[in-house]
């Protein structure tokens, strides 16, 4: 699909017809992090490193573009390495049947100056539900001699259980172990195709 993509986008530009700019994830400077509360005291932060996906941008008509993204649960990273375990087994991610997490643009708005309101379907453990991202950028684009780079930084807020992340323990003192919401963060360095 995506050679389709980028050979439709080639003979189109060969044709002279203006298009939106194709823009492909850095994995390397990319990652998407998370926040959730931890024993109703303090947040807990990890990563996923392996972010990979494309933005297609139409900056004179925002709501034509759209985005595509793909993260990989084994990439999780809370800096312990207990937690990680715990985190990719069946209680939580279950990364042996669901290996990746996705992310598909629907519906993209301008927001104010230098942001976005994207919309669209993100998938965790097979569950498919809708979620906004508020974007900054994506940034005036740079060449660095070697490419065109942008970057943009998205972020939004899911409950949990929402995606069958129901694994939990209840404190005695009252609340639980870990909280139902999460704070969705997603950095992105992108290279124009």
């Amino acid at each position: 699909m995506k050679m389709h993509i980028l050979s439709l986008t080639l003979l189109l530009a060969s044709a002279g017809v203006a298009l939106p700019d194709v823009w492909e994830v850095d994995t390397a400077h990319s990652s998407a992090q998370f926040a959730v509360r931890h024993m109703m005291v303090a947040t807990v932060r990890g990563t996923f490193g392996d972010v990979r996906g494309t933005v297609i941008y139409d900056p004179k008509e925002p709501a034509k573009s759209s985005v595509q993204a793909t993260v990989a649960v084994a990439s999780i990273d809370t800096r312990e390495p207990k937690r990680d375990a715990h985190l990719k087994s069946a209680d939580f991610f279950d990364a042996e049947n669901h290996p990746t997490m996705t992310f598909r643009s629907t519906k993209v708005e301008p927001a104010g100056s230098g942001m976005l309101k994207v919309t669209g379907d993100l998938t965790i453990r097979g569950v498919t539900k809708p979620v906004v991202f508020e974007v900054e950028g994506p940034m005036p684009a740079v060449n660095t001699g070697r490419a065109i780079k942008s970057g943009a930084t998205g972020t939004a807020k899911i409950k949990r259980s929402d995606f069958g992340l129901t694994w939990n323990r209840v404190l005695e003192t009252g609340g639980v172990v870990v909280g139902d919401e999460v704070t969705i963060t997603v950095d992105l360095e992108l290279d124009k195709k």
